[in-house]
Parts: structure tokens; sequence; C-alpha cells
């Protein structure tokens, strides 16, 4: 907020008028939310495009002068042509260009990484024109970006270097939380284990942390976008070895909820809270959080609830419950709590499913020991191993 104040007025405009904002601009980008198809062919994987034409629809109606479009949203390979089909069908007055020009921002540190970028991708076509375009945009971020580290491409490459990426983060997760069970039967220490795969500087230690799984808007939608695509191309092998990923992501939610109610002991008031509905700490998105699957399978198993959340609200939460629980699922079953203290004195087990510093720096030794070491403690992000590791009801994955 501020930095927008900063420039509010000056170079940053803010409008609800669409056709004028079109008409004004050279260059538009085009940001608007790909959702997983809900029905037709595709449905469940292929993502679905209408508001991206129905932009494009836009674009083409109210458009007077040459336009560079830039796609923003993470896209299937190959919708550039769509747009530019969509974009030239209906307006043959105009000369469009089409860049491909996909977001790497991470939700809690976007404006961090958007000053300090890895790499910025512009994919756009090999032509004069398309080239042309390409070196407007490479002006823009040229500004604060190093040259280096701009990227220039053809469309194709850029759009599925997007989804590639975020299939490629979501298996590091899949594959180290893979590890996580082979570690439980073998008494190996998952800790130790990513931090001696992180150690090769082939591999790296980032996204070797065991979780209950990944979550968030982009990476089980991406995956199953890539999943389609290979599909349609008739690539059925590399279709089922993505889709392995998304696999291991449900094993791993289902594993840590069947762990805590195989070790729920006869005449326990099975009353569990739920530390974390966030999909990752620092921020309030709760979209295919594991937090969700993990309650619906304790809920599923006739538990009490108790959940609490530093950000996410009381409405988002029952709302998240009431859309993937069965006609089970009644409000009475499950109570939203205002701090973590609240909850810890409601309930007789407990488990961490987003690493909240709130969750790290909470005093657990005295809290045990004031309930006289009764309480469970599952530890589905390992935050706590160098506090709880010696309490014999502590559990990590």
């Amino acid at each position: 907020s501020e930095i927008i104040k900063k420039v509010r007025g000056k170079n940053l405009f803010f409008s609800d008028d669409v056709d004028s904002a079109i008409i004004e601009s050279e260059m538009i980008f085009m940001a608007v939310n790909t959702p997983t198809k809900t029905e037709g062919e595709g449905k469940g994987m292929a993502a679905d495009l209408k508001y991206i034409e129905s932009s494009a629809r836009n674009i083409a109606k109210v458009s007077l002068t040459n336009k560079i479009v830039v796609e923003k949203s993470t896209l299937p390979v190959r919708t550039a042509e769509k747009i530019k089909e969509i974009l030239t069908s209906e307006n043959k007055n105009v000369d469009f260009e089409i860049l491909s020009n996909p977001e790497f921002l991470a939700e809690g540190t976007a404006i961090e990484d958007l000053f300090k970028s890895d790499r910025v991708l512009i994919g756009g076509d090999s032509t004069k024109k398309g080239q042309e375009a390409v070196n407007a945009l490479v002006d823009i971020y040229s500004k604060w970006i190093p040259r280096h580290k701009i990227l220039t491409t053809n469309v194709w490459s850029s759009e599925l270097s997007k989804l590639a990426s975020n299939a490629m983060l979501a298996q590091r997760i899949s594959s180290i939380n893979s590890l996580s069970a082979i570690c439980e039967k073998t008494g190996a220490n998952t800790e130790e284990i990513s931090k001696a795969i992180g150690m090769d500087h082939r591999i790296g230690s980032y996204f070797l942390k065991v979780s209950p799984g990944f979550g968030g808007s982009c990476f089980q939608k991406d995956i199953l976008n890539l999943v389609y695509l290979c599909k349609h191309y008739g690539l059925d092998e590399v279709a089922e070895f993505w889709h392995q990923v998304i696999k291991i992501n449900n094993y791993q939610r289902k594993r840590l909820s069947d762990k805590i109610i195989e070790e729920l002991e006869v005449g326990e008031k099975n009353k569990v809270g739920i530390l974390g509905w966030a999909f990752k700490a620092n921020t309030n998105d709760s979209r295919e959080s594991s937090s969700i699957y993990v309650a619906k399978n304790l809920i599923d198993s006739g538990l009490e609830l108790h959940i609490y959340d530093p950000m996410v609200t009381e409405e988002r939460i029952l709302s998240d419950l009431d859309n993937v629980c069965d006609k089970k699922f009644e409000v009475k079953t499950t109570t939203i709590h205002s701090s973590i203290k609240e909850l810890l004195n409601n309930v007789d087990s407990v488990v961490i499913l987003t690493d909240w510093n709130e969750f790290k720096h909470f005093d657990w030794i005295k809290y045990i020991s004031n309930q006289k070491d009764t309480i469970k403690i599952y530890d589905g992000r390992n935050i706590l191993i160098d506090k709880l590791n010696s309490y014999p009801r502590y559990y990590n994955l």
C-alpha cells in the first residue's frame, strides 16, 4: 500500500471504465482468472479460457489503434494462437501482437519477488513486428531488472515454461513427502534426509521441506492442465508421471489424518485442534489448502474439531468445509477460535498444518507442563522438532 501511495496519480491510475482504458493503452496485460473447467471436454483438468476469450473480444471490440496484448495468466500452450484469432477476426482494422509474460510471484512475497526476480520471461513471435513488441516490453522491465535476467523466447516456450515451473516445484514437494513415508517405516529422519539431499548443489534445498502437502490456487490446477495437455497429444506415460505428483499429495494428506485417527485412545474426548488454515504462512488464501482435506477426514471419522488461523476468517473456514464435506457436516461439530490459547484450552490433540511464526514461537514447554503431559501434538510442518523432540506425545512427519 505504501508503494501505491507514492505513485498513485503520477504513473499509476485506477479505473473501472474498461473500454476507455483499452482505447488509451498501447500495451494491455491480460491477468484474468483461468479456473479448471467444470463441464464439457476436459472437465476437472483443462483450463477454462472463457474469461480470457471474453477479454480478447472486449479488446477487439473497442480498439482503434494497434495494440500489444500480453498474457499474464497461466495458460495452456498455444492459447496465444486462440487470442490472436479472436482479435483479428473481430477487428480487422487493427494490428495485434500477442506476448506471453507469465508471472512467477509468490503469495506473501509478491512485491519482493517483483523487485528481485530470478528471471523475467517474455515470449513473442519471430516476425519483425513480434520482436518489436518483445523489445517494447523488455524496455519496461529493464528499468529495474538487469538485462541478463530478462529471457526472451517464442510464445509457446513461454506459455509452457510457467506450467513446467509450477509442476517441477510441486514435484519436489511430493518427492520429499513420499520419502517421509519411507522414513516413518524405517526410522530415518526426514529433516536429516532433506538436509543431506539439499546440500548437493545439483539439487539444492528449496522446496524440500516435509509438509501435509501443497495447496494454493496454482499447483494442482496447473499440473492437471499439464496432464490434460499430455493426454491431448497422446503422451499417456508423461501424463501419468505428472498425475502421480497430485496422487502423492493426496496420499500425504490422508496419511497424516489417518495417523491422528489411529492413535486416538479409547475413552478420549476426541477433540482435535487444527492450527493453520491458509495453504501457507503470510497469506489468508485457503484455496486447496491441505488443512481443508485433513479436517474433512477427521470430521468424517466423527471427531470434534477446533480451528485457529491468524488470518483466515471464520466465514471462509466454514465455507471451505461446507464445500468438501458430505451432508453429515454440521457447524456445531466445528468451533473456530480467535487465539491459539483459546483453542488449546478446548482440545486433547492438536495438529499444526501451517507454519505460522506464531505457532513456532508459542511457549509449548510451558503449555505441556500445565497440561501434565497429556496433550498430543502432531507437527505437520516439523517446526517444533528442536523444542519438542523429546516429548513422548510429539509426532512429526
